[in-house]
């Protein structure tokens, strides 16, 4: 089976052709970052507008580039939501009008069971079970994971996702945008202990997050140290409150692998290409005798290889999506405790 895959939920245009077999022969993504940087942020309108220009040529290039045309193409898939409606809907529409002109079955994939199933990707998929870790820009969240199609949500955000959060203390330390990679690196120069910012743990035995109080934290910090005479130092508190953020996500992930019985922990989403993310979670989960299974960083961010993956697993269990299928803003199934 060939599937073409398309993820159109915010700021990447996306297109992947993959085998069955998680043999992957293109992706493409082209991203709109550049676009949003000016205004220091994502703007839905000019989002929606852009895949609208992209989504043909990048579609026609990922055919290309796996040297397939359409009537190769078994199934589709695209992202159904999470994400902004004006952009889910352009690769929504594009998916079913092909679906109508070629006679190709279609499934309508959770953005989240995409980022989850990234793992996939990787050289040494994970075990089932395990408790998946899916840290991005809107969603913080643990499932306990027992396999493709039986997910049960374990803790969620609160408020801000970790995500959010890496962008709202980028723009008060004036940071370009993306604020999470610019956080990364210039972390890479600063003490990771020159500031204890709080760690939200919310009440015992809870799985969810909470990072508003660490970034009002960031915020009366800053505005504290501006009314000094000294520059402020832009790397300390990057990379403290980096280090904040990091150990509540590692250690509410081990304990809950621990507490669910299972041997690994898989990390995904955006996020989780942070390098300290990642060198935090591999020595704990050492510490702690875990597996730990992480997408490589270039399927971290969103793509369309990660929907080719979901979208095969689901179409193996429910067939195609109905003509009628409709976009959302929030994942009203991978949502449910």
């Amino acid at each position: 089976m060939l599937i073409l895959g398309i993820e159109s939920s915010c700021d990447e245009t996306a297109a992947a052709v993959m085998r069955d077999d998680q043999q992957l022969l293109a992706n493409v993504v082209d991203s709109q970052i550049a676009i949003h940087a000016e205004y220091g942020g994502v703007v839905p309108e000019i989002a929606s507008r852009k895949h609208l220009e992209n989504i043909y040529p990048v579609v026609t290039k990922a055919l290309a580039d796996a040297r397939v045309g359409l009537d190769d193409i078994d199934l589709l898939a695209v992202t159904a939501g999470p994400g902004l409606i004006g952009s889910l809907l352009v690769g929504l529409n594009f998916v079913k009008a092909l679906a109508l002109i070629k006679k190709i079955p279609f499934v309508g994939v959770d953005h989240m069971a995409g980022h989850l199933l990234s793992v996939y990707l990787g050289e040494a998929p994970p075990q089932f079970p395990f408790v998946a870790l899916i840290a991005s820009g809107g969603h913080s969240s643990l499932f306990h994971v027992r396999d493709f199609h039986d997910l049960t949500l374990l803790g969620r955000t609160r408020d801000d996702a970790a995500g959010e959060a890496f962008d709202k203390v980028a723009k008060l330390l004036d940071l370009p945008y993306p604020g999470g990679p610019e956080i990364g690196r210039i972390s890479r120069e600063g003490n990771p202990q020159a500031i204890t910012f709080p760690r939200s743990w919310l009440e015992p035995g809870s799985y969810d997050f909470s990072f508003s109080g660490l970034k009002t934290s960031v915020a009366n910090q800053v505005n504290k140290m501006k009314k000094g005479t000294l520059p402020l130092p832009v790397a300390d508190i990057s990379a403290s409150f980096q280090e904040a953020v990091v150990d509540v996500l590692t250690q509410k992930s081990i304990r809950a692998a621990q507490e669910m019985g299972c041997k690994t922990v898989v990390v995904a989403g955006g996020v989780a290409a942070n390098s300290r993310l990642r060198e935090m979670m591999t020595l704990e989960c050492d510490k702690a005798g875990l597996e730990l299974a992480m997408p490589p960083v270039s399927f971290c961010t969103d793509n369309a290889a990660m929907i080719c993956v979901a979208g095969f697993h689901q179409y193996q269990q429910m067939a195609g999506s109905p003509l009628d299928l409709d976009v959302y803003s929030r994942s009203p199934h991978l949502m449910q405790g």
